[in-house]
């Protein structure tokens, strides 16, 4: 079906109809029932504070008590583009998302600067997050928000002498941070 076809449909229901098919929508699709409690209640605070947590928690996990050992760090960083994407299709502010953005990088720097971290896909990984939270901050015009963030980011990689150290400097080369 057509947007065009949907709004053809829609306009012929009545008040009753459309408001019975949204109310089934929202019991029977999570992301619609998802979508409507966040429109209704944002709280992205609360939102930015939980996703805060389980990317940190995928660097440094959380001992369980009665585990013997500490759990390995397992470094996705889809959980954190996870967390984007559902933020960027739910509407949230562009300042929480870059912040988000920024702080996965961060979180990953802190943890490389502890650890010695062998696979070079870490480093692509990261430095693709790093383009993309520079590309979302020029398209959502926050940049100068986020200035001291980014450039503290370039200076971490040269720091702690990553290979690709380069490729983060040519792009504030680029936006001429």
């Amino acid at each position: 079906m057509s947007k065009r076809d949907l709004k053809k449909y829609l306009t012929e229901l009545t008040k009753e109809q459309l408001e019975e098919q949204i109310i089934e929508l929202y019991e029977k699709f999570s992301p619609v029932k998802t979508y409507y409690d966040f429109v209704f209640n944002p709280k992205e605070d609360k939102l930015l504070q939980e996703c805060k947590v389980k990317i940190s928690h995928e660097y440094f996990p959380i001992k369980k008590p009665n585990a013997k050992r500490r759990p390995k760090a397992k470094m996705r960083r889809s959980v954190a583009q996870k967390y984007i994407k559902h933020f960027i299709l739910l509407g949230v502010d562009p300042f929480v998302i870059a912040d988000i953005m920024l702080y996965n990088i961060e979180i990953a720097q802190t943890y490389s600067s502890q650890n010695f971290i062998k696979q070079e896909l870490f480093y692509k990984s990261i430095f693709n997050s790093f383009e993309q939270a520079v590309n979302f901050s020029i398209s959502n015009g926050i940049l100068a928000d986020f200035k001291e963030r980014i450039i503290a980011i370039e200076q971490e990689t040269i720091q702690q002498k990553w290979k690709n150290k380069y490729d983060f400097e040519a792009i504030l080369d680029k936006i001429h941070l």
